[in-house]
């Protein structure tokens, strides 16, 4: 359980930290109002119908596979976004890769997180268990925004150029989402769905026969 709270802390934060200046950065890479619009137009649709894809097929693949998954896209959308100004590179990466714009929940994760959460939880503890859930990940979003314009104008001050500054957040988002495989790596059998091949494994681990 404490692991599903760590991966929406740190994927929440690198939403949050991304979110103040991706827009800022798409426009110094030279991409008009109109390209932001359609990419970030195209972001949200490409995240919507991965995550449905990714979810709908999670309890069959196996629900630690398919948040590393995710997680993988995650780090693929802020390398490609930190490497190239092609117009469209980074609309295959938008429409492919996790990345949010607003600094909201994204991606597949979120009802992974949450089926698995369900399960490892007896009924008494979980509408307060889902309320500390999100209640960390409003905090970690809204600390993400502030580190990164904090950061942002910290760097500015310090003489590197907006471009500059921005890119350096781009590439800590992708190594954010480098920590989120290794913490989705960490998962154990526990996360998915209830099998009897699973719970043999359970209980295997745990030391039952």
């Amino acid at each position: 359980m404490r692991l599903l709270f760590a991966t929406r802390i740190v994927r929440m934060f690198a939403y949050g930290l991304l979110s103040v200046v991706l827009a800022l950065y798409l426009a110094q890479l030279g991409l008009t109002e109109p390209q932001i619009g359609l990419l970030f137009s195209l972001t949200l649709a490409g995240d919507a119908v991965i995550s449905l894809w990714i979810t709908t097929n999670a309890d069959r693949i196996g629900r630690k596979r398919m948040l590393l998954a995710g997680a993988v896209l995650m780090v693929l959308a802020g390398v490609a976004f930190a490497i190239t100004d092609n117009y469209i590179v980074l609309l295959i990466a938008a429409i492919i890769g996790v990345i949010s714009p607003s600094g909201k929940e994204v991606g597949p994760f979120l009802a992974i997180e949450q089926a698995a959460l369900t399960q490892l939880l007896p009924n008494e503890k979980r509408t307060q268990t889902f309320a500390w859930y999100n209640l960390a990940a409003s905090f970690a979003t809204a600390a993400g925004a502030l580190a990164g314009g904090g950061a942002a104008q910290l760097l500015q001050n310090a003489g590197a150029s907006p471009l500059s500054s921005y890119r350096v957040l781009v590439v800590a988002y992708g190594l954010l989402g480098l920590v989120l495989m290794a913490l989705f790596a960490c998962a154990t059998p526990s996360v998915e769905v209830e099998t009897e091949h699973n719970l043999r494994g359970l209980n295997k681990a745990h030391g039952f026969p």
